[in-house]
C-alpha cells in the first residue's frame, strides 16, 4: 500500500462500525466553522510585559490562526495566549482555535486562514509530512508544511478495559495473543483505537502490539477516534484498548472504566510527540511573524516545565475553552505521578513525565522525524522509496536555532540535528543513519 489515497484515510478515520456515538463524532467533517471553536482572547492578569520589538523585527502581521486538540501537550499554546507571550513578541491578535479531530486539523490546514481555515497547529509529528507529500489531502495535492518546534516528549498512554487486569496486560502484549487469536477466529476481533492513521498514537499502539507478536493489520481491528471521545467509547464497550495523550488516560482511571497498561515513555523514553507546524506559505510570507510565534511558544514551554507552575498550568487547561475536564484529570501525570489503575503502586517522579522544554524536548530533531517516516514505510502508508530529503524541506530547525539565540537560550541548541541511536523497550534500535537496517530487524511489517 505504497500510495494511500485520502479517501482510504477518511474511510478508516470515520470508524462507522462503532455505532451512532462515533458516527456523530467522527463522521464526515463539517465546514471549519462547525468543527472549531475559538478560545477566549482574554489574557491572564499576570500577562508577560511586552518586549520592545524594534521596527526591524516587527512581525508582518499581528495575528495567526492556530489549531489545537484537547490534549495536555498543547499547553504551551494556551499559556502563550493566556500569559500574553504572543502579544509580548508583537502578535496580540493570535487565535488559538479548538479542532474536533485531527481530520479537522488537516482540513483546516488545507484551507489556510485566508479561506476560513488555520495557519498552523499543535499537530501529530508525522502529519506535516503526510500533508506535504499529499498522502492525506484532497486529490492527494501536496501542501508544503514546516515543523518549527517540538511541543513535547512523552506524555501519551495505552489504556485497556478492566477485563484485562487478570492477564496483567502491560508492556508485553504476548500475554493476550491467545485471546487475540481466539477472537479473530470467532470473527469478533479485538478492537484498538488510535487518533489518526499515520500519526503518533497510531504508531505507538502498532509498535506495542507487534512487539508481542500481534499483527495490527491482520490479527486485530484498529479504528480511529478523536482524543476527547476515547473514554466515552471505552465506557460504551466499543473498544478493548486505545492509545491517546493525556488527560484521557488518567480520566479513564479516575472513572474506573479501565486502566493504563503503559505510558508511551516505557516504549521509548523521551520519545518525540507533538509538533508546532505551519503552512510553509505563511512562513515564507511572514518570516518575522513566524519567529515571533516560535519565541512566544518557546517561552511558554519553559514556563510549563517549572514545577511551581504546574498547578496553574493545569487549572488553565481545565477551562471550557481549552480541554474542559476537571483539574484532577490533568494534574497528577503533569507532575510525574502515575496511578495506573491496576494493582501496581503509584509511581512518583516518573522518568516518563511529559516535558515541553527540559533537556532538548523542544528541539525538532530531524532524526526523530526520520523514525516517523520509517515507521510509516514499515506499515505501508509511505512507499519504500520515499525520499528522506523531504525532512530538510519540512523540518525548519534553523528557525528554532535562530529563535533560541534571540531569547537568550543559545546553550539549549544541540550540536547536531540527530539525537543519535534510539533504543526501544524490546531491544530494537533505530540508527537514523541506517533506517533500512531498522526495518530489516522488525519481524512484523508490511514493507
Amino acid at each position: 500500500m505504497s500510495n494511500i489515497s485520502r479517501r482510504k484515510f477518511m474511510l478508516t478515520a470515520s470508524a462507522t462500525t462503532l455505532g451512532t456515538f462515533l458516527v456523530h463524532g467522527c463522521g464526515s467533517e463539517a465546514p471549519p466553522s462547525a468543527t472549531s471553536t475559538t478560545a477566549s482572547t482574554s489574557t491572564s492578569s499576570s500577562a508577560t510585559p511586552a518586549v520592545n520589538v524594534s521596527a526591524a523585527d516587527a512581525p508582518e502581521v499581528k495575528t495567526a490562526k492556530l489549531g489545537f486538540i484537547a490534549l495536555s501537550d498543547f499547553a504551551p499554546l494556551a499559556i502563550a495566549k493566556e500569559k500574553g507571550m504572543f502579544a509580548k513578541y508583537g502578535m496580540p491578535d493570535v487565535e488559538v482555535i479548538k479542532q474536533k479531530s485531527w481530520g479537522a486539523t488537516r482540513d483546516n490546514l488545507e484551507l489556510g486562514a485566508e479561506n476560513g481555515g488555520i495557519d498552523g497547529a499543535h499537530i501529530l509529528t508525522p502529519m506535516p509530512y503526510l500533508i506535504s507529500l499529499g498522502k492525506i489531502t484532497k486529490g492527494n495535492k501536496p501542501i508544503p508544511m514546516n515543523i518549527l518546534l517540538r511541543l513535547n516528549v512523552n506524555g501519551q498512554g495505552i489504556s485497556v478495559a478492566n477485563t484485562y487486569k487478570d492477564l496483567k496486560l502491560r508492556l508485553d502484549t504476548s500475554v493476550i495473543k491467545e485471546r487475540v487469536m481466539k477472537a479473530k477466529a470467532a470473527g469478533t476481533p479485538m478492537t484498538f483505537a488510535e487518533t489518526f492513521p499515520g500519526g503518533t498514537h497510531w504508531g505507538w499502539i502498532r509498535y506495542w502490539l507487534a512487539a508481542g507478536g500481534i499483527d495490527p493489520d491482520n490479527d486485530v481491528k484498529t479504528i480511529t477516534v478523536p482524543p476527547p471521545q476515547m473514554v466515552a467509547n471505552m465506557k460504551l464497550g466499543n473498544m478493548d484498548g486505545f492509545c491517546v495523550g493525556e488527560p484521557w488516560n488518567l480520566q479513564l482511571v479516575n472513572q474506573d472504566i479501565g486502566y493504563t497498561a503503559l505510558t508511551t515513555g516505557e516504549i521509548w523514553n523521551r520519545h518525540p510527540e507533538k509538533s508546532f507546524a505551519m503552512r510553509a506559505d505563511f512562513v515564507e510570507k511572514n518570516p518575522k511573524a513566524t519567529k515571533a510565534l516560535v519565541k512566544a511558544i518557546m517561552e511558554a514551554q519553559m514556563w510549563c516545565d517549572k514545577p511551581e507552575n504546574k498547578q496553574e498550568m493545569c487549572q488553565i487547561m481545565s477551562k471550557p475553552d481549552w480541554i474542559k475536564v476537571p483539574v484532577t484529570d490533568i494534574i497528577d501525570r503533569s507532575k510525574g505521578s502515575f496511578k495506573y489503575g491496576d494493582d501496581r503502586p503509584v509511581v512518583d517522579s516518573s522518568p516518563h513525565v511529559m516535558q515541553y522544554w527540559t533537556d532538548g524536548a523542544s528541539f525538532p530533531y530531524k532524526s526523530h522525524d526520520k523514525w516517523f517516516l520509517t515507521e510509516n514505510i514499515r506499515w505501508g502508508v509511505l512507499s519504500g522509496d520515499t525520499d528522506y530529503k523531504i525532512i530538510d524541506k519540512v523540518n525548519r530547525s534553523d528557525i528554532w536555532k535562530e529563535c533560541a539565540k534571540a531569547i537568550g537560550q543559545e546553550a539549549a541548541i544541540p550540536k547536531s540535528d540527530s539525537r543519535g541511536v534510539e533504543k526501544f523497550f524490546d531491544g530494537i534500535e533505530f540508527d537514523p543513519e541506517k533506517p533500512e537496517a531498522y526495518l530489516k530487524s522488525l519481524k512484523i511489517k508490511k514493507v
